[in-house]
C-alpha cells in the first residue's frame, strides 16, 4: 500500500498525541508517564533537527554563494530578499493593528482573572523584562556588532548565533568568488558534497516526524493551564489567529500575483514545514525542512534557496510581529489604556525591528514584546496577562514565519530567473516508496 503523504502522515501523529494525553489525564499518574516516557522522544527530535541547522546553513550558503558569477549578483539578490523581508513584516503588524483595534479582546479580561494571571506568570514576565533590559542598555549599534562573531566555532555552537553563522557563511562565499576558479573549485566540490549529506540526514530524520510530533503534542496537551484561563483569553486568541490566516493569505496571493503559481500549489508544497514549524515552534529547527520543500516541491533553486531561506530563519519574523502588536494593544487595552495612532505607528517600526533580531528559537519573540511594550509605554507586567496561551501561539505564529520565509524565496527566484516551471522532486521524499 501506497504511504501516506508525509503532511498527512504529521497531521495524524499531531491528533494521536492530542487524543492519547487527554484519555492519559484520566488517570492519575498519565500525566507523569507522558513526561518521562513520551516527551523525551519530541525533545529528542526537535534536538536532531537543530543539530544539522547550522552545518546545513554553512554548507548551503556558502554554496550558493560561490555559485555566484560576481558579487553584483550577491547584492542584487541580497538588497531585494532583505527588502520584501521588510515589507511583509510591516503589513503582518499592521494587520495585526486592524484586527486587535476591531475586535478589542482587552474588555473581556475581568479584575479577577488578570489579578490570577499576573500571580501565575508574574515571575516569568520579570525574567523577560530583565533580558530585553540587557539587550536596551547594549547600545544603539550592539545589533551590528553582535554579527560579526570572534570565533566561529563559538559561534557555531548555539543556534541563537544564526546571523554570525550568516555572517561567516556569506563572507566564506565572497571569498570563494574572488580567488581563481581552478582553486575554489575543490572547496565548491565538498561543500557541494557536504550540503548533499546533510539533505539526506533531514531525510532520515523525517522518517521519525509522525512519532516526533505526536511526542510533542502529548505533552503540551498535559501542560497546558487550566481550561479557565483559556477561555479568559479566548478572543485574544482568536484575534492573534485570525491575523495569521489573514497574512498567509497575503502570501498566498503576493506568490500568485507575482509567480502565477496556484494557491494549492504553494500550499500543498510548503504544508509538511508548516506543520512541522506548528509542532516545534522553532523557524531554526524547522529550517533544513523548509529548504528541502522549497527547493524540490516549488521550484526554487538551491542558491537562491540557501542564501534567503537561512536569512529569512533569522530576520524574517512575521507572525512574531503580528502576534507582538495584537498582544501589546490587547495588554494596553486591559489596563485600561488608549493607544493614540502616533503610538501604534511606534510599535510598527519598533515590532519591525525587533523581529529582525528575534532568534528563531521557541519563546524568543516574547523577549522581543517587552522592547515593544516598553516603547508603547505599555506596563511590562501585562506580560503576565498572556504567558498562559503564549505556547499554542507561539506555535501558529512559527507557522507562518516559515511559510513567509517560503514565499519570499518564490518572489526572489522568480526576480532573478531562477524559479523552475516544473520542481525536481528527488528520491526519498514524502512520496517514498519501500
Amino acid at each position: 500500500m501506497k504511504k501516506l503523504a508525509l503532511h498527512w502522515q504529521i497531521l495524524l501523529g499531531m491528533a494521536l498525541g492530542v487524543v492519547f494525553a487527554l484519555i492519559m489525564t484520566n488517570f492519575s499518574w498519565g500525566a507523569d508517564f507522558i513526561e518521562d516516557w513520551i516527551k523525551p522522544f519530541g525533545t529528542i527530535f526537535i534536538n536532531a533537527l537543530k543539530l544539522i541547522a547550522v552545518p546545513l546553513i554553512l554548507a548551503s550558503l556558502i554554496k550558493g554563494v560561490s555559485d555566484l558569477k560576481d558579487i553584483s549578483q550577491l547584492s542584487k539578490m541580497g538588497f531585494r530578499t532583505i527588502g520584501t523581508y521588510i515589507l511583509t513584516t510591516i503589513i503582518a503588524v499592521s494587520i495585526g493593528l486592524v484586527v486587535v483595534n476591531l475586535v478589542k479582546p482587552g474588555s473581556t479580561i475581568t479584575e479577577e482573572t488578570r489579578a490570577e494571571l499576573v500571580e501565575s506568570y508574574g515571575g516569568d514576565a520579570e525574567l523577560k523584562r530583565q533580558d530585553a533590559e540587557k539587550q536596551k542598555e547594549a547600545g544603539p549599534l550592539q545589533a551590528l556588532v553582535d554579527i560579526v562573531p570572534s570565533n566561529i566555532v563559538g559561534a557555531a555552537g548555539s543556534n541563537a548565533n544564526m546571523l554570525q553563522v550568516i555572517f561567516f557563511a556569506i563572507f566564506f562565499g565572497i571569498g570563494l568568488i574572488l580567488i581563481p576558479e581552478e582553486q575554489a573549485e575543490p572547496v565548491k566540490k565538498f561543500f557541494d558534497g557536504f550540503n548533499e549529506v546533510i539533505l539526506k540526514m533531514i531525510d532520515i530524520i523525517m522518517l521519525t516526524a509522525p512519532f516526533g510530533v505526536f511526542a510533542l503534542l502529548a505533552a503540551l496537551v498535559v501542560e497546558a493551564p487550566s481550561a479557565d484561563l483559556f477561555a479568559a483569553l479566548g478572543m485574544y486568541a482568536l484575534c492573534v489567529i485570525g491575523g495569521l490566516l489573514l497574512m498567509i493569505g497575503v502570501y498566498t496571493l503576493l506568490v500568485w500575483v507575482f509567480t502565477k503559481k496556484t494557491p494549492s500549489f504553494f500550499i500543498n508544497g510548503i504544508s509538511p514545514a508548516q506543520l512541522l514549524a506548528f509542532s516545534t515552534s522553532s523557524s531554526a529547527a524547522t529550517l533544513p525542512v523548509t529548504m528541502e520543500r522549497v527547493e524540490e516541491h516549488l521550484g526554487v533553486e538551491k542558491e537562491v534557496s540557501s542564501f534567503v531561506l537561512p536569512i529569512g530563519a533569522t530576520i524574517n519574523m512575521d507572525g512574531t510581529s503580528l502576534y507582538q502588536a495584537v498582544a501589546a494593544v490587547f495588554i494596553a487595552q486591559a489596563f485600561g489604556m488608549d493607544l493614540d495612532f502616533g503610538t501604534q505607528l511606534g510599535i510598527i517600526a519598533t515590532a519591525t525591528l525587533a523581529s529582525i533580531g528575534s532568534a528563531a528559537v521557541p519563546g524568543a519573540g516574547m523577549v522581543m514584546l517587552v522592547i515593544v511594550l516598553a516603547q508603547a509605554g505599555i506596563p511590562e507586567a501585562g506580560l503576565a496577562l498572556i504567558f498562559a496561551i503564549d505556547r499554542p501561539l507561539d506555535m501558529c505564529r512559527t507557522t507562518v514565519n516559515v511559510t513567509g520565509d517560503a514565499s519570499v524565496s518564490m518572489l526572489v527566484a522568480k526576480s532573478v530567473g531562477k524559479l523552475r516551471e516544473v520542481p525536481l522532486v528527488k528520491n526519498w521524499n514524502d512520496n517514498y516508496k519501500k
